[in-house]
């Protein structure tokens, strides 16, 4: 068994080493190959390229990489043929996944989509050359399949392995002890995004919220979870130029523990968000994309969700502060955060409420996304070569 994967970025590389190992349950001899991080390699992924290669976000931003990432494209499609995959499984980065699954389908592969794309929120036109490049689309959410279905595309929901993960209840002062945080002062974890361009548009943001919230409780303390040395250092250098030095202190990775040990989180939209939920930590969720394609955004409406936060898709109102764009201040940030730290019995509705979301996305979700990749593996097989024991057709008499 040869399974391909490509995972664009820290959220897709922790999923996919967790479909790895439950893929490698069903299959124990089976190799897997692509693109992918380090959780990915360590499950035992061949790594071809690094993930941060596509992690590029926005409509210009993809632009301005277009020609790399083609390049790259047509090389992992070579590659992948080569291989003699059974399947190809492309993990979140739909922009590049998609057009890489519609070639390999066409050239007779099984291809599999793990994350849809937030195709029910803005262009959903686009859900038609989806079913034209994945026989499956695998979903974290429960309110996707349905959007789908309605246009005749298979997808299923499996849930979110974060929910599997993530334990229902999480000992706050045993992650202060690991962290060395003072168990008895407030705790702010920022979380300012796992891809350059994110920290880029929201690090100083974050530091001047930080810086604010200081001046309400000295005592406060700040800590920030970092995805890698490029971002510990550009995450660094932004909080010396906008707060006082050594107010934040930046640790590499450990974000779950950082989160479990918080009591409040500024956070970047996208998967941190849901991981922030899951730890029951209020937030305040931030989105600030180039002033180009947020402009496009906004001339062509293409956006089609009140919400873009996953907290608030997921109970459908409004149960975190969002904050967009222009509306990304500092300042504006911290006085938000600081209303959690003065309502507790906000936080505690707001921690009801993200049980009731971490037990609808409890569903065993790697190893249910799996099952369906095995049972589209067999039927595709089934489909290339008939299996003979079924008898000669019957003729007419």
């Amino acid at each position: 068994m040869r399974i391909g994967l490509v995972a664009g970025e820290a959220s897709g590389d922790t999923l996919g080493a967790a479909l790895i190992d439950a893929l490698r349950e069903r299959y124990p001899q089976a190799t897997f190959c692509g693109a992918g991080g380090p959780k990915m390699a360590a499950a035992g992924c061949e790594i071809w390229e690094p993930s941060e290669s596509l992690a590029v976000m926005g409509l210009t931003e993809v632009l301005r990489h277009l020609p790399r990432l083609l390049r790259l494209r047509s090389a992992l499609r070579r590659r992948f043929l080569a291989a003699g995959l059974d399947v190809f499984v492309g993990i979140d980065a739909p922009e590049f996944n998609l057009g890489l699954a519609r070639h390999l389908k066409r050239a007779g592969l099984a291809t599999v989509q793990y994350v849809s794309p937030q195709v029910w929120a803005w262009r959903q036109r686009r859900v038609r050359t989806i079913g034209q490049a994945c026989d499956l689309i695998l979903c974290l959410l429960p309110f996707e399949p349905p959007f789908y279905a309605e246009h005749g595309v298979r997808a299923e929901f499996v849930g979110h392995p974060l929910a599997d993960q993530i334990p229902f209840e999480i000992d706050r002062a045993a992650a202060r002890l690991e962290l060395g945080l003072r168990d008895n002062s407030r705790v702010l974890a920022l979380l300012p995004g796992s891809r350059r361009g994110e920290v880029e548009r929201l690090g100083r943001d974050f530091a001047a919220a930080a810086r604010w919230l200081s001046h309400r409780d000295p005592d406060m303390q700040f800590i920030a979870p970092v995805a890698s040395p490029e971002l510990r250092y550009l995450f660094d250098k932004q909080c010396a130029e906008i707060a006082p030095r050594q107010l934040i202190r930046l640790v590499d990775g450990h974000a779950r523990e950082v989160l479990a040990a918080c009591d409040v989180a500024i956070v970047a939209s996208g998967t941190a968000t849901l991981e922030t939920a899951l730890s029951k930590r209020p937030m305040v969720v931030a989105y600030r994309l180039g002033a180009i394609t947020a402009a496009l955004l906004r001339r062509f409406a293409l956006v089609k969700v009140r919400h873009f936060s996953q907290p608030n898709l997921l109970a459908g109102r409004d149960v975190v502060p969002e904050f967009f764009q222009e509306q990304v201040v500092g300042d504006d940030l911290g006085r938000a955060a600081w209303q959690w730290f003065a309502a507790p019995e906000r936080v505690s509705a707001l921690q009801k409420e993200f049980m009731d979301i971490h037990r609808r996305l409890r569903k065993g979700g790697a190893a249910l996304a799996a099952r369906y990749i095995a049972t589209l593996i067999e039927s595709h097989a089934a489909k290339r070569d008939p299996v003979a024991g079924d008898g000669p057709p019957e003729t007419g008499g």
